[in-house]
């Protein structure tokens, strides 16, 4: 499923059971007001806030932070990290996904 702004592309991919894939793509370089404007997809709206969101694309670590925040009432929210083959899970409310926790990810993305 994929959401279109107008600086930034978002798609989401079921993974796996309970957990879902937000990627995005920068269409330009973004600046901090951007934040302002960005419609991530709603993980209630779009029935995945019961799943680990893994967030990944390259962007600004500030663009992260955003993301995190709004993905915040997910079970966790984890950053995919090619070189470890899978996700790192940077916040959780959920006890079966603990931070520093590695959901690998095999299939490629």
């Amino acid at each position: 499923m994929e959401y279109l702004n107008d600086f930034i592309d978002f798609e989401v991919k079921k993974i796996r059971e309970g957990v879902t894939m937000v990627q995005f793509e920068l269409r330009r370089e973004l600046s901090p007001e951007d934040l302002k404007a960005i419609n991530p997809p709603d993980p209630v709206k779009n029935k995945f806030s019961k799943n680990v969101v893994v967030l990944s694309g390259r962007g600004p670590v500030w663009l992260y932070g955003f993301l995190v925040h709004f993905y915040h009432p997910t079970i966790a929210v984890a950053i995919f990290d090619p070189r470890l083959g899978g996700a790192v899970v940077v916040e959780s409310h959920n006890q079966d996904f603990k931070v520093g926790d590695l959901i690998k990810i095999e299939e490629e993305v």
